[in-house]
């Protein structure tokens, strides 16, 4: 059984998988995702046994990287912690008071598999699925209503803590990644996306937000890995903003494309659909070749 994500997160990328496999090197080092979220890119990669050499995953989100601790050290608790809740499925009464454990004085009190399966059942009960934050870092996603959530996918969830086996988990800045990447590795960013409109935004997956400067501080951030020699992805909004953003004149080599994808979260319904979203890479990427099996990928040099 191939493993997928055990989590719901915004900006999922299964449906931009087939576009960022297409563009990933056939050959690399350690692979690094510093904004792991759902992790279905890296999930991917280990079904097809393309990470060799290891991996990194991190995030600022410090909930999500401790629950791929708990997932990866303590499935089986994890699993008999998540059966109690599924009880509790359809409870509102339940899901605000697990809600409410992070304004409690005991919270770091709970255990760490406590922790993991609040998070998961919250993001399985949740509306929409929706990983929020208020100003005070506190989740504040409302109940969803669902007729059969998912609480615990046992299976799954043994084969996802297979593949977390040898993976390195940070939780921390995505910068920090320049503290370990060497050349040759493999580096996949997926940042909170540029918002699409002024009233599109949503960036609080952590309390800080990520807002502008922070994108200009990816691009550097890119900048530096494309000149130690990294493979380096990246996926966004295509909006004004990125295409100016990741641009051959900004950094050396970069190509940038825009396709297709799914927009799975919105609390309209009637604005989801397809949107175009950007990838860029900064070593040549002939699709053709990549479908052929073919090693089209030379680092650009600094």
């Amino acid at each position: 059984m191939p493993a997928r994500p055990f989590l719901k997160w915004v900006g999922g990328k299964g449906q931009l998988l087939p576009e960022l496999l297409r563009r990933t090197p056939p050959a690399f080092g350690r692979y690094h995702e510093p904004f792991v979220g759902g992790g279905a890119f890296f999930f991917s990669l280990w079904n097809q046994q393309r990470l060799r050499q290891g991996a990194v995953l991190s995030d600022m989100n410090h909930d999500l990287i401790a629950c791929y601790y708990t997932v990866r050290d303590q499935v089986d608790d994890l699993i008999a912690m998540l059966q109690v809740h599924r009880a509790h499925a359809h409870d509102r009464d339940y899901f605000y008071d697990l809600r409410s454990w992070d304004r409690e004085p005991d919270f770091e009190q709970r255990t760490a598999v406590e922790k993991a399966a609040r998070v998961i059942f919250l993001n399985r009960t949740c509306y929409n699925g929706l990983y929020r934050l208020n100003q005070k870092g506190k989740f504040n996603t409302p109940f969803g209503y669902y007729k059969k959530p998912l609480i615990v996918d046992e299976e799954n969830m043994r084969e996802v803590s297979r593949a977390l086996q040898d993976v390195e988990l940070r939780q921390g800045d995505f910068a920090d990644v320049l503290d370990h990447a060497e050349a040759g590795d493999f580096v996949y960013f997926d940042p909170p996306y540029v918002p699409l409109s002024p009233t599109a935004s949503f960036t609080h997956y952590t309390r800080r937000g990520f807002g502008e400067a922070e994108q200009h501080r990816l691009v550097e951030v890119l900048g530096e890995l494309a000149a130690r020699g990294c493979y380096v992805m990246l996926s966004n909004s295509s909006t004004d903003l990125t295409r100016q953003l990741y641009h051959p004149n900004t950094i050396p080599g970069l190509c940038a494309q825009t396709v297709r994808a799914s927009r799975k979260i919105n609390c309209d319904g009637t604005k989801r659909g397809f949107v175009d979203e950007l990838i860029a890479c900064n070593y040549d990427l002939n699709l053709n070749e990549v479908q052929q099996g073919v090693d089209p990928c030379v680092p650009a040099s600094g």
